[in-house]
């Protein structure tokens, strides 16, 4: 498993904020940082650098345990390292922290995290966890994966075109301008670049926070896998700008105060996609799984897990726009969503008739206040499926799922740190954990999906 860190057992210097460190990074911490120690045995979290490396790193923070660092140089290189391949300005890609990890050395890491999870912080035996934990999901596609990107605008470059592209690593104010971003398709990457050009031809700028002024803030470029749409959403301010070409599908939001909202749209209103055997109507601000073909390996081991038959009641919690629900509902007798945004089950609902799911009912309601009504109008589920935010659940939304009592609870994480300590809530509860098996959705990045699966003793 990873390296476990904790504080040094002999008294050990603190590194100083702004000092700078040669170490050699030995692992692997959540989220991603190389952890490193000083030759006193202090623990140093460095971003950016992977196990093998000896960097140069500057220091932030530094705690009583423990201290985090910048990378400033990659002094020697892991004899694993491999090129990066997808580089902005001179470079690597902000979003692609993990790209000189071989990708089965990414997968291992991924499990261990997941394990390391559910001991370190939910308390589970690792013997126990060992034989439950199930081989890695790889993902489809290690490259162009991802359906959708957020870019920023920033300063304009040499072209006297607006950057659009990404946050240089730890600076706010700087935006690295991006041609090909490999995460993205070459769809989606086309689509970025009539942007920026479309702004330039009309001299629209960017917006400067420091200053105030400007217009162009974020783009969301989103794209149907399947379908082949592609849509493009512009964050501005409040001022009038140039109608864009009409083959961009723009949506335009103003934002005001913190918030936003579609203004004007050109193109289809919603976003069309396939995912396993349904057809999808998305909204603009609707969340879907941003890796659209390893979301149906997703979604297949949470229907493997759920084990529906065909009179089964199944509650879909925090359902967003349906999918976890409808793929399941061939196999249940009933299938019912609540999601805190109205605007999802508006999708939820076209999504079910859109597939001729007639099994299917959905409301709008948070989890917390929302599970007691659903139980006294639908009777008690045999089936939970949960696929909560990355902070998972609160101790209060586990009383509520338990008092379900349903015989198997699924609890799809994009966050096993979180899901760790609910998961063993459930089991203090009398359910026990009987299965965890980790997805990569997201290649070349720290981040890792997984599905575990609790059943009531004695059910």
């Amino acid at each position: 498993m990873s390296e476990e860190v904790t504080a040094p057992h002999k008294k050990s210097a603190r590194p100083r904020r702004g000092e700078e460190l040669e170490l050699r990074i030995t692992a692997l911490a959540q989220g991603g940082r190389g952890i490193a120690r000083t030759p006193e045995g202090f623990v140093v979290f460095i971003g950016g650098g992977l196990p093998g490396d000896v960097v140069r790193a500057r220091v932030g923070k530094a705690k009583r345990s423990y201290a985090e660092a910048s990378l400033i140089e990659l002094v020697e290189p892991s004899p694993e390292r491999i090129p990066d391949t997808c580089i902005h300005g001179g470079e690597p890609c902000p979003g692609a922290a993990w790209q000189g990890l071989p990708y089965e050395r990414q997968l291992e890491h991924k499990a261990e995290q997941v394990a390391d999870a559910l001991v370190r912080l939910g308390g589970f035996d690792a013997a126990e966890i060992e034989t439950k934990s199930e081989p890695i999901v790889e993902a489809v596609e290690q490259w162009r994966y991802r359906n959708k990107l957020e870019y920023s605008f920033g300063a304009p470059t040499a072209q006297d075109a607006p950057a659009l592209g990404f946050h240089a690593r730890g600076r706010w104010d700087e935006v690295v301008d991006v041609d090909d971003c490999k995460l993205a398709s070459e769809a989606n990457n086309a689509a970025r670049n009539a942007v920026r050009e479309w702004a330039a031809a009309e001299a629209v700028p960017a917006f400067d926070t420091a200053s105030g002024a400007g217009v162009l803030k974020n783009l969301i470029v989103r794209e149907g896998r399947r379908t082949g749409q592609i849509q493009t959403r512009l964050v501005t301010t409040e001022a009038e700008i140039p109608r864009p070409p009409v083959d961009l599908h723009t949506i335009v939001a103003a934002q005001s105060s913190g918030t936003d909202g579609p203004t004007g749209a050109l193109g289809a209103e919603y976003l069309s996609e396939r995912l396993g055997d349904l057809d999808l109507r998305v909204s603009p601000t609707a969340f879907l799984q941003t890796n659209t073909e390893t979301a149906e390996r997703l979604y297949a081991v949470a229907r493997e897990y759920g084990a529906l038959g065909q009179g089964e009641r199944l509650f879909d919690l925090y359902c967003g726009i349906g999918t976890i629900g409808l793929s399941m509902a061939a196999d249940a007798g009933e299938v019912w969503g609540i999601e805190s945004v109205p605007e999802a089950i508006v999708d939820a609902e076209a999504n079910a008739d859109l597939n001729g799911i007639t099994n299917a009912h959905f409301h709008a309601a948070d989890a917390r206040l929302g599970i007691r009504p659903l139980i006294e109008e639908a009777g008690k589920p045999d089936v939970v499926v949960i696929d909560p935010p990355r902070a998972g659940l609160s101790a209060k939304i586990v009383r509520r799922v338990l008092e379900c009592e349903a015989e198997r609870i699924v609890y799809v994480s994009c966050n096993p740190t979180t899901m760790a300590p609910n998961a063993r809530q459930m089991v203090e509860a009398g359910y026990t954990l009987t299965r965890v098996r980790p997805v990569d959705m997201f290649p070349q990045t720290p981040h890792i999906e997984c599905v575990a699966l609790l059943e009531r003793q004695g059910g």
